[in-house]
Formats: structure tokens, sequence, C-alpha cells
């Protein structure tokens, strides 16, 4: 109960002092990694910004000054922290989802700098989303708005800005951040629990399995390294339920199609493969290096001319030699139980 107290009093001593970092005009905001922060605010609790000038200027490139009516309404400020190799999706939805047209911007700075516009010199990066003048092929604009930041070694102080069009200064409003970061995580690692499965050329074999027989991969640092480069940090929370493994090996000048069906089309699993000798006996979180490593998660975002459902694919090839494969079938966001079958096609 002291540890859990001594946990909360740090969190809430971390937040009151980014609170008391941000000027008063900013209205600060906790973002959780690997959550999505949520927070209501209102173009009345702003004001207008007369001089617009900062964000055409090449040190900024938020938006260029023929699209400044976009932000001649009141702005309201937020400020953030995202943390080393991370990566965060704010998105603006206004109440009125017809009448009032909304504009969403923002700019990333260094984790001591807290100037806002339109004293604004510079910043890292800026971006900005607001009403199309003209349709864009093969998109469609809703109410809502969006923006993307990432980092990599360094964090970084986020300033978001929420405006409304020439002539607007209220309407209610969300934002929702949407942050995945990096997490370490220092508790000793479980026994894995590894399967071995035959891959016969021409044939497609499959084996049944379920999540609740695996263990949590404690430290996925092993994914993002450039000598495996398997799935990049910012999409860890799609591996961080029970990982159970399969080894087989993939024939001289073959192709393998490995697939994993969850039972429950629900249930959100993730899949991955890598190639390496075949006798090699390495396995995550010791994995420094591999052939090559393939994965398939869920998708952030649509992608344009293709569709995804509950199932996940990933494909390996072998030329002049045999490798081991080891696949892994993981649980995303925590998900620690739930039966599948993988199939593993070979050619």
């Amino acid at each position: 109960m002291k540890k859990q107290f001594l946990f909360f009093l740090t969190l809430i001593l971390m937040t009151t002092h980014l609170a008391a970092q941000f000027p008063e005009n900013v209205h600060a905001i906790e973002a959780v990694p690997n959550q999505i922060t949520e927070y209501r605010g209102n173009l009345a609790d702003g004001a207008l910004m007369d001089d617009l000038t900062w964000a055409a200027q090449s040190s900024n490139a938020c938006w260029p000054a023929t699209q400044n009516p976009k932000f001649r309404g009141n702005h309201v400020l937020h400020g953030f922290q995202i943390p080393p190799y991370s990566e965060v999706t704010i998105t603006l939805i206004p109440d009125d989802r017809a009448g009032n047209n909304f504009s969403l911007y923002g700019y990333q700075v260094g984790p001591t700098s807290f100037v806002t516009p339109p004293a604004l010199a510079s910043c890292v990066s800026c971006e900005a989303d607001h009403r199309w003048d003209y349709p864009k092929a093969g998109k469609t604009q809703d109410h809502t708005r969006s923006i993307f930041f990432n980092s990599i070694k360094n964090p970084y102080n986020i300033f978001i800005g929420v405006a409304g069009e020439e002539g607007l200064t209220s309407g209610g409003y969300e934002l929702k951040i949407d942050l995945k970061s990096k997490v370490t995580d220092n508790a000793p690692q479980e026994e894995l629990k590894i399967y071995s499965a035959k891959a016969t050329k021409g044939q497609t074999l499959s084996y049944g399995g379920d999540l609740k027989e695996g263990t949590v991969i404690r430290d996925l640092g092993w994914a993002a390294n450039s000598s495996v480069a398997c799935f990049p940090a910012t999409q860890n929370s799609k591996f961080t339920g029970n990982h159970v493994f399969f080894v087989t090996e993939i024939p001289a000048y073959s192709k393998m199609e490995i697939t994993v069906a969850p039972k429950d089309k629900n249930a959100n699993l993730s899949l991955y493969a890598y190639q390496d000798g075949t006798t090699s006996q390495a396995f995550p979180p010791n994995l420094n290096s591999c052939v090559s490593c393939e994965a398939e998660h869920k998708w952030d975002y649509p992608k344009r001319g293709k569709t995804q459902d509950h199932t996940r694919t990933v494909y390996l090839n072998a030329i002049q030699r045999p490798y081991r494969v080891v696949i892994g079938v993981a649980g995303a966001d925590g998900l620690q139980e739930g039966e599948f079958v993988l199939s593993i096609k070979t050619e």
C-alpha cells in the first residue's frame, strides 16, 4: 500500500509540475502513453489571434496565409509532452457535426520551450488540418480534424491549437490524444511456451493453440532493433498480451505463407515470424539478429484498396538454403487468452 501511495504521489507531482510549466493560456493535458486521452473544451474559453503571420513563416510552415480565414475565430491552446520513441495522433471532434467549421493545428518544440503564438519564431515541426477548399482524389472529409507527430531519441512539448473559422468564437469539442510509446518492463521473463510445427512443401498444415498457454514477453525492445526489424516500438501495444511460439523449417527454394485465425472473430491477435540459421536456439527477448522478420497486426488506419479482417498473415521465402522459422502468435492490448488456428502453407 505504501508503494502504491508513493506511485500516485509521484504521478500527482509530475502532473502538477507539467501544468506549472505551461503558460496560463495553455490547457495542460497529461497524455497517458499507450492509451487514448480525452479532453473536452469550448472555443468560448479561447481568444482571437489577430496576428497569424507566424504560421506561414518558413521556420514554422504550419499553413499558408491563404488559409488564414480558417483560423480567424477563437483559438484555444493545449499542451502535453511526448516521450522518446513515440508517435501521437490528435483528433478534434466538434460537437456540432454540420454547422461549425473548426480547424486544428499543432507544433513540436523542445522540452524546455513553452513559447506560444504569435511569438513562435520556429519549431521542430508544425501540422494543421482544416476544411478543404477542393475535394481530394480518393479521400473524403467530415467534421473531424486530425494531425500526427512522432519522436525518436528525445522528448518534446506538443502544443495543440483548436481554432474556429472567421466569426466562430464558441462551440464545444472533444480532443482525442492517441499516444503510442515504447515502454520498458524490468520484471523477470517467464518461461516461453514453444511448440514444434511441421512444414511440408506443397501442403498447408494447421495447428491449434490458445493464448492462455503462452506468456507475456516483458521486453519488446528486440523487435525494433535494426538487426531484427520486426515491428517498430510504436506498435508494441499490439504485442503486450501472451505470446505462443511455433518452430518449423522452410526448405531451400521455397515460399511460406503463415496465417493465424482466432476462433473469436472479435479477438485482436498479432502475428510475427523470423528466419535464422537451422542450428539457432535464439528466442525473444534474447533475439539479437535474424535473416528476416515479418509481422502483421491490426492496422491503425485504413489502407487504400485493402481491407483487413480478424486474420493475420505474413510471408517468408528461402533461396539457396533452408532456415529455422520461429512463429509468434501474440495478443494485442494485453490479451492473454483466446483459441486460434495457425496455418502454414509451403510452396
